[in-house]
């Protein structure tokens, strides 16, 4: 008669089996979650919710994760992740701050601020930032131009090109400036006023720009003094970037094209040389 075997349960190798199988599916599991596929991404939130429209961005330094547009942009973000919709929104808000400041100093007298197409315009008469007939920045200046320049600095992603414009006032209505005084007093105010923003390190100096126009675009009448006084200014020009232009971003466009990179910060390069 044969003996019969014992029917005990399942052997201890299954159950191991089982167990280093599973520890598979698990390190398996992690290798696939380490990468993530944004367009899988952005249907895996868009089952959940139909409504969203945040944007994945490629250099967003979250791992691939949706954006949010009014989120705050990082200080080491990258401006090619921005969008025209950020951009845009960056500007307005700088105009919006700018108005409040005018406002809260109660300086509308000397200082106006406008905004057109992607753009917004800063107006100084001169009594704000120079003495007549000098280009010597004020104190009081200098500190308009702190705070105008911190206000600026926020928005230093989505900004284009810095513009300052210098203009002086025909003293004789009834005979022109000397050329060379006229056109070194508006170009030196205007370069004083870049310099000035320039070592408050607020925007790449590749996107700042000083211009002298003399005494040939005035806004008021020169035969009057309170018309001189409106004459002797100082403008800013502040420009968003335009990523909907087939120019695009100029400055980059610019140093791509030379095989070279923009100019560091002064606070990269250190001390600065002499000029040659």
């Amino acid at each position: 008669m044969k003996k019969r075997k014992s029917e005990g349960g399942a052997s201890w190798m299954d159950t191991y089996g089982d167990m280093v199988t599973l520890l598979l599916c698990f390190f398996v599991l992690l290798y696939s979650m380490s990468t993530i596929d944004q367009q899988k991404w952005v249907q895996l939130v868009q089952s959940f919710n139909p409504d969203a429209t945040h944007e994945v961005t490629e250099n967003s330094g979250n791992n691939g994760q949706l954006a949010d547009p009014t989120t705050p942009v990082d200080g080491e973000q990258s401006d090619s992740s921005l969008t025209q919709a950020q951009i845009v929104a960056s500007i307005e808000q700088l105009y919006q701050d700018l108005k409040s400041y005018v406002a809260q100093q109660g300086a509308a007298e000397n200082i106006s601020v406008t905004k057109g197409d992607g753009y917004v315009f800063i107006s100084f008469n001169d009594a704000v930032f120079f003495d007549g007939d000098s280009y010597v920045l004020r104190q009081d200046g200098k500190e308009v131009l702190e705070d105008v320049g911190m206000i600026v600095g926020k928005a230093s992603l989505a900004i284009d090109e810095l513009r300052v414009l210098g203009h002086t006032a025909q003293g004789d209505p009834g005979k022109p400036n000397n050329p060379t005084v006229d056109r070194f007093l508006s170009s030196d105010r205007a370069a004083v006023v870049l310099i000035y923003l320039q070592e408050m390190d607020i925007l790449d100096p590749a996107r700042m720009i000083s211009m002298g126009y003399g005494q040939f675009r005035p806004v008021a009448d020169n035969a009057t003094r309170e018309g001189r006084a409106k004459n002797r200014r100082v403008e800013l020009i502040v420009t968003g970037k335009d990523l909907t232009s087939t120019l695009g971003d100029q400055i980059e466009q610019y140093y791509t094209e030379r095989g070279t990179t923009p100019p560091v910060s002064a606070e990269v390069q250190g001390d600065v040389s002499a000029a040659e």
